[in-house]
């Protein structure tokens, strides 16, 4: 799998042009003053699926041949990846499937049903969807789409950190949360393509940290999983994102599951935003940080807004709201 170029990039911006324009990279006062720094929010909740993975997916199936989307294609997620692999399945007429562990967000897979795609439940965790997913696509003859290991998806997800540096060229340090570590790939590529210094910092719940061990280890970890952050639950690390960031990624950081509710909490109360536990977990990393990048310009992507209700109602109603 060769990782994307900064030319993909490119070229995968100009693909996902007409479908998806770009999102808002928003100031916000409040961060501002709570971080000591200049602090500009990119608004991936305010896609149309209410997350940043539908930039890989449009580029994924606007660019597969039309023999593949033909055979219908199948993955396997917790959410964002799977709504974005049906939404652009809708877009181009192929058959979509998506496989999600037990208890997935029911938010999200309702919303995958409504694009138009079939959803399947195997397992209690993402990797037993996806072993059950390569399965069936061996056995159907369906186009398998690896929710990680794509320089397809790689290179349409780093088209959110393209638009935010022609926003802002001077940004300092770029906040991406990781799961599989797709985002925080593409944001390497980009960042260090652009300008060296810009520092691309990852964060990911300390409870299921298999990519920031993978990253910490110099080889693919696996490792518990407990998150209620269903977009940070992976239990292992992955080899093209991974090598991606073994060379790329300046820094990466643990969070609890605790700092990311009160992430989702300051994004509820100070910025109006509803933000799911993966499109907080970034400004739950910058919070960790703040004496780092005190006086800095810093951007946090806001990778998603797919929240169920009950997650919200405990959000205003637990001891720390």
């Amino acid at each position: 799998m060769e990782r994307p170029t900064l030319q993909d990039v490119l070229r995968a911006r100009k693909i996902i042009a007409p479908y998806l324009p770009p999102t808002p990279l928003q100031y916000s006062p409040a961060l501002s003053d709570l971080l000591g720094a200049e602090v500009y929010l990119k608004r991936e909740d305010l896609q149309p699926i209410g997350a940043f993975k539908v930039r890989g997916g449009v580029h994924m199936l606007l660019t597969l041949p039309a023999s593949e989307r033909q055979r219908g294609v199948i993955t396997a997620s917790t959410g964002n990846h799977g709504q974005s692999i049906a939404y652009a399945a809708r877009l181009v007429g192929a058959q979509c499937t998506i496989v999600m562990p037990q208890g997935a967000n029911p938010l999200k897979a309702r919303a995958i049903r409504r694009l138009g795609a079939q959803v399947l439940y195997h397992g209690q965790v993402f990797e037993d969807a996806r072993e059950y997913a390569e399965r069936l696509a061996q056995d159907a003859g369906l186009r398998y789409i690896h929710a990680v290991n794509e320089p397809l998806l790689i290179a349409g997800v780093a088209t959110e950190t393209v638009e935010i540096l022609e926003a802002q060229p001077d940004i300092q340090a770029i906040f991406v949360p990781v799961g599989g570590g797709s985002g925080a790939a593409g944001a390497s590529i980009v960042a260090k393509a652009v300008n060296p210094a810009i520092r691309v910092i990852a964060v990911q719940s300390a409870q299921a940290p298999a990519a920031y061990l993978s990253w910490k280890e110099r080889r693919l970890v696996e490792a518990p999983m407990h998150t209620f952050a269903e977009g940070l639950a992976t239990r292992q690390g992955y080899a093209l994102t991974q090598r991606i960031l073994w060379d790329l990624l300046d820094d990466f950081l643990l969070v609890s599951d605790e700092e990311i509710r009160q992430a989702m909490r300051l994004y509820l109360t100070e910025c109006r935003i509803i933000a799911e536990g993966a499109g907080a977990a970034p400004l739950a990393g910058a919070l960790q940080a703040r004496e780092r990048i005190r006086g800095q310009r810093v951007a946090l992507i806001v990778s998603g807004g797919n929240v169920p209700i009950d997650q919200v109602r405990a959000l205003l109603t637990s001891p720390g709201a």
